[in-house]
């Protein structure tokens, strides 16, 4: 019997942490599809469009948003000015023959609603989660509280992705009081690319790992 595709969510410990080049290098070393449900701020086709550009793919890899507003804030205030409210009803994972890549919108307690936060669409879909990091300073801070949040929830962390320069201590750190592995390190690229993407993939081995992580049966 085939096991169905796995799905991810990748959020982050803050706006502006990496979330979107993560999403989409998991994206391509898994073959996965992408979806971001809800996105604040349409300029160059969203974060949907910039996944899409920078990995050159199809149409039908990249799903499209559930709610898309004009204005790069909140969700919650984005979808008022745009006249709207988010049902959370509609946050439906699509279904997809492929592993899929959820990216959210914001931190995990970024409103959705004036009555309901990120991190409790994360508790309705019971998804495990990708959280994405900066390597550098401030980010014990910001990545143990969202360790913490996530925890309370019981929602399952696969673990941490590290985004920016190398840091000698950081990752250790992290591992021993946030209780999770950290997956990868996402460097500086230059130039970020489709290709140099792939390339950090191979050098970190993070297919193997991956697939392991997901149970994804190798071809």
């Amino acid at each position: 019997m085939n096991q169905p595709a796995p799905q991810i969510v990748v959020c982050g410990t803050d706006t502006d942490v990496g979330k979107t080049i993560v999403s989409a290098w998991l994206m391509q070393g898994l073959n996965a599809h992408y979806w971001k449900p809800v996105q604040s701020g349409l300029e160059d086709g969203g974060d949907r469009g910039r996944v899409q550009a920078l990995l050159n793919l199809s149409a039908d890899r990249i799903r499209p948003e559930a709610y898309a507003f004009q204005q790069s804030v909140s969700p919650h205030w984005a979808a008022e000015q745009d006249g709207i409210s988010i049902n959370p009803d509609d946050l439906v994972i699509p279904h997809v023959s492929a592993p899929l890549v959820v990216e959210t919108a914001g931190g995990l307690m970024v409103p959705l609603t004036r009555h309901w936060l990120q991190i409790d669409q994360l508790q309705r879909w019971d998804l495990p989660v990708v959280l994405v990091a900066r390597s550098g300073l401030g980010t014990l801070n910001h990545t143990l509280l969202s360790l913490e949040a996530l925890n309370r929830r019981q929602l399952t962390v696969l673990g941490l992705i590290l985004n920016g320069p190398a840091h000698a201590d950081n990752p250790r750190t992290l591992e021993q009081f946030g209780g999770v592995p950290v997956l990868a390190h996402l460097p500086p690229l230059a130039p970020l690319s489709a290709e140099s993407l792939a390339r950090e993939w191979r050098r970190q081995d993070l297919s193997f790992k991956f697939q392991n992580l997901l149970g994804i049966q190798q071809p």
